[in-house]
């Protein structure tokens, strides 16, 4: 029951707890978008292709820097030591294809040398990472 003493107050809108829920908001959209991206080897100049196509499958890693240095999963690797590092990699999950990821400045060369090298292992399914035009 109201009592005639009672001062009748306008209706307000609080703004200062508004902009907290808008900024608290704005802050969870921020973060989740940072995750969908998906960063799976060190930042390189990809070549481009007309022709290529996204895989849709567990994917190995490996990248070739501009100066010649090689990566496995973002972990610094040696030549002589990779084949054994994904053969590791590919025994607990043998469907997963191994992307090369070289630099468009790496010589020919190199990016073959490591591909021999990765032919060596039985059944392994190799792809080559190119960004579209």
């Amino acid at each position: 029951m109201r009592l005639p003493e009672d001062p009748d107050l306008p209706p307000q809108i609080y703004l200062a707890p508004l902009i907290d829920v808008i900024f608290a908001l704005l802050t969870f959209f921020i973060m989740s978008t940072l995750f969908l991206t998906r960063s799976q080897g060190l930042p390189v100049a990809l070549p481009k292709a007309v022709t290529a196509e996204s895989q849709k499958v567990s994917q190995v890693v490996i990248t070739i820097t501009p100066n010649g240095e090689l990566a496995l999963d973002k972990k610094p690797m040696n030549i002589s030591t990779l084949p054994a590092a994904v053969r590791e990699i590919l025994s607990r999950n043998p469907k997963a294809v191994v992307v090369i990821n070289a630099d468009e400045k790496v010589p020919h060369g190199q990016v073959i040398t490591v591909m021999d090298r990765l032919r060596s292992i039985p059944n392994i399914r190799l792809a080559i990472a190119t960004r579209q035009p």
